[in-house]
């Protein structure tokens, strides 16, 4: 098949969903397929440009699979500005969509067509790719937006919100197949479609990669570069942005002197995070380490925290609860009950799950799995087994060429 692919971020940009999108492409290509993807030059971690990517708006590499062309994303310095942010999504979309239309030969027909959203104007890009490939579009969406920006009050103006949700339904109508990677995803974008177009919207779950994940060794050197000692470890390793209740670790590290908390990332909230922080000697912030440093910087932690704001269980899969279940380390979620983690943990026993924003519940939750035979051991090896069996790169890539195959006939 060839395969022209819509993307807002690609390796070696540092985006979990960049993450995500790489691996479903190299296994596709590992499969036969020919596939040409139109994303962003890397920008994710500083939300600019990075060393080394500057002075070329667009770049093209050709690869043994296909074809990789990147555009300037449009970044700006300030995360929360949300007016630029708009405006760069917009322009990065426009530009895609023309790299988009001669990915693998100008309106060279094609088997399929992935647009991937975030951003959601991704959308109407991948519509554009579709009619000029002659190909069906597949819309894949990583968060249900606008509906965590609104659940976070980052959007609160009603004629905002009244334009993204116009976008939204456009864009599912327009995509031949929409997929979330959850069933309670599912439910919430076929809430918002006609009940004509809901069987088009399929589950198909992220996945982990077990071979570079897994259980290791909890005294590391990032441990010792922290200036950690033996003590328990409870981290949260993630974007540091607004979505999270990372006030609760805060809290936490306060009434737990006895193990050491971890932050570590980078994102819009972090500087107030830091500030709230000043005077504790139990908390670290670590900054994003690189992709070959991941498997050392969840063995660092004993414990790995999923907190997420209420209401946003539904919208958003957090990909970092799957690799954490790969390096074997026990979980303590806040989050909605309704949610795909919610099921995961209390169906394979890999952790703790609490009410979101509970700030008491979540502090109990982190004292009862220290207090646990090897802090959590057999909670971190359920986990494990549990990804092993139902969350790998392969299955997901079978359940794509699938759906591929399903829309061609």
């Amino acid at each position: 098949m060839r395969i022209v692919v819509l993307c807002p971020h690609f390796d070696p940009d540092t985006a979990p969903t960049g993450h995500v999108i790489s691996r479903i492409v190299v296994e596709l290509a590992s499969r036969g397929h020919d596939v040409h993807v139109a994303t962003a030059l890397p920008w994710y971690r500083d939300h600019a440009l990075a060393p080394g990517w500057t002075g070329r708006l667009v770049r093209v590499q050709r690869t043994d699979w296909g074809s990789v062309t990147r555009v300037t994303p449009f970044p700006g310095g300030d995360r929360r500005n949300l007016p630029r942010r708009a405006l760069g999504y917009v322009g990065f979309s426009l530009l895609v969509g023309i790299a988009g239309l001669r990915a693998g030969g100008w309106f060279r027909r094609a088997d399929a067509v992935i647009a991937m959203s975030p951003p959601l104007t991704l959308g109407l890009t991948g519509w554009a790719a579709k009619l000029a490939h002659r190909a069906p579009l597949v819309f894949n969406i990583q968060d249900v937006f606008p509906d965590a920006a609104v659940e976070t009050g980052a959007i609160t103006d009603r004629r905002v919100i009244a334009v993204a949700r116009w976008l939204e339904r456009v864009s599912y109508r327009r995509a031949d197949a929409v997929t979330v990677l959850s069933t309670d995803m599912a439910d919430n974008v076929s809430a918002k479609i006609a009940p004509r177009h809901r069987p088009k919207v399929r589950v198909i779950p992220n996945f982990v990669d077990t071979a570079a994940l897994h259980p290791s060794d909890r005294v590391t050197p990032y441990r010792r570069q922290l200036a950690i000692g033996d003590e328990p470890v409870v981290m949260y390793a993630g974007n540091v942005g607004f979505s999270q209740s990372l006030e609760m670790v805060i809290a936490a590290a306060r009434a737990i002197p006895g193990a050491t908390f971890v932050i570590n990332g980078q994102g819009a909230a972090r500087p107030q995070l830091e500030a709230a922080a000043a005077g504790l000697a139990n908390i670290r912030f670590g900054d994003h380490q690189p992709a070959d440093r991941l498997n050392e910087v969840l063995a660092t932690g004993d414990i790995h925290l999923v907190p997420l704001r209420r209401g946003l269980g539904r919208v958003s899969v957090p990909s970092k609860t799957y690799s954490i279940l790969a390096a074997g380390r026990p979980v303590v979620a806040a989050i909605d009950v309704d949610s795909e983690v919610n099921r995961i943990v209390t169906t394979t026993g890999c952790g703790v799950v609490v009410a979101p924003d509970d700030t008491q519940a979540f502090i109990e939750a982190i004292r009862a799995v220290l207090g646990t035979s090897d802090i959590g051991a057999e909670m971190g090896r359920a986990g494990r087994a549990w990804v092993e069996s139902s969350a790998s790169p392969a299955s997901t890539a079978a359940a794509y060429e699938a759906l591929f195959a399903e829309l061609a006939t």
